[in-house]
């Protein structure tokens, strides 16, 4: 057997080795026939029966889940049903059976086609790969109506029982629920074609702590099922047909790796503070309010970013003050007065919450986004800052403004807070009358100004997701150019610097909620430029955690500063490397 790599994107570390189990992909399946008219009504009746069945299916899944199961899972579940339970994939599809003549499964790929190219407009990485839950749900109707089974059987499963080596997910895409119902066979790692940083199978690999590779394009092509191979998430990396050599190496690493996660769980309860006594506030990233039982089982000290798209998502009607007060309140109360920030709403003009009425744009990645689309929709902005206000009562709420660029879109935005109080007062509604206002920096026109916008906040967060893509004017979703998004790249981090700069100036705290916060290689080079507050997926805390832990600030401070002289990216890169040695030297010197 011929021996070879493939590279993709890792998005959960660690190491795997166990043989490829393939699952088909339905939607190539797929075939158009015509059916004669006397056949229509029962091909209806056919595809309502697989719609049916899928939410059977998903509300068993839903009812099996362990109390102690990852949120994410319940409600990745919940969306996919809201999903199935939408007009546009339950009924229209009938319509096109009924108009065009055709079998279920074409209709419904029609339909699927159709709503996955609105997502496409969607300037937001985060909610245009929700394009994925559209897909994988339509698959999953599709196998129901092409015969093929939802779970591993019997002999696969006694299959895997007895291999040496457990089995590794290929696929072209995995769906929460088949990840699910995949997890009781112990499956050592899960490998897509597609996908990115912040689609569902990331997500759900890092709060499984299940090693993960994605976006490898051609895997469930070029990989048999039954192959041996090799996982490493951390590089991204899968070998195929690994010589012993190669497998006796990677099996050390293995190990080692298990190991040193098991050393982490020890530092849990640790307070992250340097070896000089400098603390360092570890915040955690959440989307639902069901993510407050991994936040608290990570350790994190509060929350530094809730994203509230989600109650917006997948649905026709904006949801009103109560279920987002509801949502709000929720996460304060289990917080128990820790920190805890919320953004408010991120969508834009590009993504209504009809996709029947979705407005496309030239360019949506610089369109009526976040805080602009609050502005000009100042109903919906009302609603969630009366809900925001109401929260606050019970918890230490924080409200967190996206995508900040002029001073008066702030000014306006501080305007509308102060008639949402108002209004509450009128009403002898109570809430925090002195909640702190923040912004988010993730416009580099916003970072080269951030003195101006730190004199009129409470505080500053750094976006660094937006903040790489605006700043290099790279999609980092797009395949052709990923590999020129650089977090380390000189100007990125000199707008880093600056902001940082500017907070110490006026005396307000600067913190970084993007991917940068949870990349430990990165740790040490942001406290030594300054920060003090990081905000990450919680799967990320423990080994962020461990690099402050090892850190002195004093030798940290001097190399950052000749990190931020560099203006080449190839002499960076050896530079933040060779910092994160010297601290650790230092931190552990030879006896």
């Amino acid at each position: 057997m011929t021996s070879f790599s493939i590279h993709g994107v890792g998005v959960s570390s660690g190491i795997a080795i166990g043989q490829a189990h393939l699952i088909s992909n339905a939607l190539l399946e797929v075939v158009h026939y015509q059916l004669p008219k006397h056949l229509i009504n029962d091909e209806i009746k056919r595809f309502s029966d697989a719609i049916e069945t899928v939410k059977a299916d998903l509300e068993a899944i839903n009812r099996s889940l362990r109390k102690n199961a990852p949120a994410e899972l319940s409600a990745f579940i919940g969306t996919h049903l809201m999903m199935l339970a939408d007009k546009s994939l339950s009924e229209a599809p009938k319509k096109i059976i009924e108009h065009e003549k055709c079998n279920a499964e074409w209709a419904i790929k029609l339909q699927m086609d159709d709503i996955v190219e609105q997502f496409e407009q969607i300037e937001d990485e985060y909610l245009r790969e929700r394009k994925q839950d559209v897909i994988q749900v339509v698959e999953r109707v599709i196998k129901v109506l092409l015969g093929h089974p939802s779970q591993l059987s019997t002999e696969q499963q006694i299959s895997a029982a007895s291999q040496e080596h457990k089995l590794i997910l290929v696929a072209h895409d995995i769906s929460p629920a088949d990840a699910i119902q995949f997890k009781q066979h112990e499956f050592a790692a899960f490998i897509t074609d597609v996908g990115g940083i912040t689609s569902h199978t990331a997500i759900l690999a890092r709060s499984l702590n299940i090693p993960s590779i994605v976006a490898l394009q051609r895997a469930h092509d070029l990989i048999r099922d039954g192959e041996l191979i090799i996982v490493d998430g951390k590089q991204g990396v899968v070998i195929v047909n690994p010589d012993a050599s190669i497998l006796t190496e990677y099996k050390l690493r293995q190990e080692q790796w298990e190991l040193e996660q098991q050393k982490l769980q020890r530092i849990k309860s640790t307070k992250a503070v340097t070896l000089d006594g400098v603390n360092i506030d570890l915040f955690a990233n959440i989307e639902v309010p069901e993510d407050v039982v991994a936040v608290a089982a990570s350790g994190a000290t509060g929350i530094g970013l809730y994203r509230t798209e989600f109650l917006f998502m997948n649905r026709r009607e904006m949801p009103d003050e109560e279920e987002q007060f509801i949502a709000y309140k929720t996460v304060a109360e289990a917080m128990k007065g820790a920190t805890v920030i919320i953004r408010t709403l991120d969508l834009g003009a590009d993504k209504q919450m009809n996709p029947d009425t979705v407005v496309t744009c030239a360019n949506p990645a610089l369109g009526l986004r976040a805080i602009r689309y609050c502005l000009s929709e100042p109903q919906i902005f009302h609603t969630q800052l009366r809900a925001l206000l109401r929260a606050s009562h019970f918890g230490n709420i924080k409200i967190l403004v996206p995508m900040l660029c002029t001073l008066s879109e702030l000014r306006q935005t501080k305007l509308m807070l102060e008639r949402a109080k108002i209004s509450l007062r009128k009403q002898n509604t109570p809430f925090n009358e002195n909640i702190a206002l923040g912004g988010m920096i993730e416009i580099p026109a916003a970072a080269i100004n951030a003195e101006a916008f730190a004199s009129e906040l409470d505080f500053l967060s750094i976006g660094t997701n937006d903040l790489i893509q605006y700043t290099l004017a790279i999609d980092r979703t797009d395949d052709a150019v990923a590999h020129l998004y650089n977090p380390l790249h000189p100007s990125v981090l000199k707008l880093i610097s600056m902001t940082i700069k500017a907070g110490e100036k006026l005396g307000k705290s600067v913190s970084v909620c993007g991917e940068m916060a949870g990349d430990s290689k990165l740790t040490k080079l942001l406290i030594g430029m300054g920060l003090r507050q990081l905000s990450m997926h919680p799967s990320h805390i423990l080994s962020v955690k461990q690099q402050i832990l090892h850190s002195q600030l004093g030798a940290l401070q001097m190399n950052a500063r000749k990190v931020l002289n560099l203006t080449d990216l190839e002499k960076i890169e050896p530079m933040v490397a060779k910092l994160n040695r010297i601290s650790d030297l230092r931190a552990h010197p030879r006896p």
